[in-house]
């Protein structure tokens, strides 16, 4: 068997372990869940420890079938801007704080008027959101303190699968942007930010380029888990960018579209590219000398899944049901806010909605209509990076919802350009065993690495008349949140208020 690289994802329900030879072939995957903690509304944790574990059973999975022998080096990734707290001895204080968790409203207030929001964006390329890194740890410090005077170390979801393979305490770049700790210009830590906020720098891990090796595989787990003594484990990069990786997305014009259970819009820039109102993400990308910027919708495949739980369907049954809805969802528009929003409304409180619903619809225009209103959302993304002056030539679909022909079709029609996939859809996982291969020397460079890996794919054109309908349902789609927003706040409010069930 050719040598193969080993792609590690840390996702937001499971850990996935794929690997891929040197001509970009998959040549075997595993995976194993584990649950989401939600000890409070809005809340959403996890165990590193089921992390470790579900990565222990993937990877073992991989080693029973006999795959692992040939194994040059391994890549991370995984879900961005989660918080892992570590004790001097590197154990867990308390469960990891998620990218979609709510609760750090005051703290994002606390460091806007702390920093300056101007100063803010021109250190970090961001303003603060209630999912970035900074405002967890500022929670930590005023509602768990005796946890917070324990805190020498904090690193992000795939960085403990790192600590736990190698025994080192390392970041990435790319990862390391959507802290709120980082000065992605200049690409290291930023020592002002940490004073302002009155943070000690020791508990910041090193931070490396993506595919820079990291450490080496420790003699232990290596026994434990199969693998050959010593392999390299390079930085690696969060999932969005080992996902731009993973389908080519390093060079300027070419833009990712992700519909996993957050939707992204991503595109690389030569130089950093910050919006104005920091609507949209500026971090540094996995290509070492790239930056890119992203929206993000925070519900787009999660709105789905959401949809089919409450039906009482399968995704795939309810996905093949919206095809029976012609496009416009028979006048039903759908807004994706039921976890908040980042992109363009940076608003922890907003709400999902149905608008425009009457008796005559069915679970099937409901289904068409959440596409389509994710659809939108996603050109809410777009049309900010236009707003840059940047290029926007080529367009590559990926994550769960790419799967479904009529979301292709949808994003396709809604965005007005042609669609591409590519022929090996694996995502972060794929993208971070090429950083993996430029790690150990199988590639000179990311670009190469794709060059010889990435094919695309399946090109879904738009359809002229379902285009002016749609640019027409957009514009009222834009019209739809600054009617509702003080609507949002208050039934939050509302809902906060309301004393619980068992005591009404």
């Amino acid at each position: 068997m050719a040598s193969t690289l080993l792609g590690i994802d840390v996702g937001t329900t499971s850990v996935r372990a794929l690997l891929v030879d040197t001509e970009g072939v998959v040549r075997g995957q595993a995976s194993a869940p584990y649950p989401t903690l939600r000890p409070q509304p809005g809340w959403t944790e996890q165990e590193p420890e089921a992390w470790w574990q579900a990565c222990r059973i993937a990877v073992r999975e991989l080693k029973a079938q006999g795959l692992l022998k040939d194994v040059k080096g391994i890549g991370l990734t995984g879900q961005m801007h989660g918080s892992v707290f570590l004790d001097s001895r590197c154990k867990v204080l308390r469960p990891a704080i998620l990218w979609n968790d709510q609760r750090t409203a005051a703290e994002v207030a606390e460091i806007e008027e702390h920093v300056g929001l101007r100063r803010l964006i021109a250190l970090t390329g961001n303003r603060a959101l209630t999912g970035f890194t900074a405002p967890k740890v500022l929670w930590l410090r005023h509602h768990e303190p005796a946890a917070f005077r324990r805190l020498c170390h904090l690193i992000l979801p795939k960085d403990y699968l790192r600590l736990r393979l190698t025994g080192e305490l390392a970041i990435d770049v790319a990862d390391a942007s959507g802290t709120l700790l980082f000065d992605v210009r200049a690409r290291h830590w930023s020592a002002e930010i940490m004073r302002i906020l009155e943070l000690d720098e020791t508990i910041l891990p090193t931070a490396l380029e993506s595919p820079a090796v990291s450490g080496r595989v420790t003699a232990d787990v290596a026994a434990d888990l199969g693998l050959p003594k010593s392999i390299p484990v390079v930085a690696g990069a969060g999932d969005q960018a080992a996902g731009a990786v993973g389908v080519g997305a390093v060079s300027a014009g070419l833009v990712m579209v992700s519909l996993g259970t957050s939707g992204v819009v991503f595109t690389s820039v030569t130089s950093p590219a910050i919006e104005r109102q920091a609507r949209l993400h500026a971090f540094c990308h996995a290509v070492p000398g790239l930056w890119h910027v992203m929206g993000v919708t925070l519900a787009a495949g999660g709105s789905f899944a959401w949809l089919a739980s409450t039906l009482g369907k399968k995704e795939k049954q309810l996905s093949d049901l919206a095809g029976s809805s012609p496009p416009g969802s028979n006048g039903l528009l759908f807004l994706p806010y039921l976890s908040g929003e980042r992109t363009p409304h940076a608003d922890p409180l907003a709400r999902g909605a149905f608008v425009g619903l009457v008796d005559n619809h069915g679970p099937a225009d409901m289904a068409r209509a959440v596409m389509e209103g994710v659809a939108f959302s996603l050109r809410d993304c777009l049309e900010l990076i236009r707003g840059l002056r940047l290029p926007v030539e080529e367009m590559r679909l990926i994550g769960g919802g790419a799967r479904s022909p009529l979301w292709r079709q949808i994003v396709a029609d809604g965005f007005g350009m042609p669609i591409l996939g590519v022929e090996t859809e694996e995502g972060p996982a794929y993208g971070a065993a090429l950083l993996a291969g430029v790690g150990v020397g199988v590639w000179r460079d990311v670009p190469e690495a794709c060059r010889a890996t990435v094919r695309t794919a399946g090109r879904v054109e738009p359809q002229t008349s379902v285009m002016r309908l749609y640019e027409d349902l957009y514009g009222r789609y834009r019209d739809l949140y600054p009617k509702l927003e003080s609507t949002f706040s208050a039934l939050h409010d509302l809902a906060a208020s309301a004393p619980p069930a068992e005591a009404q």
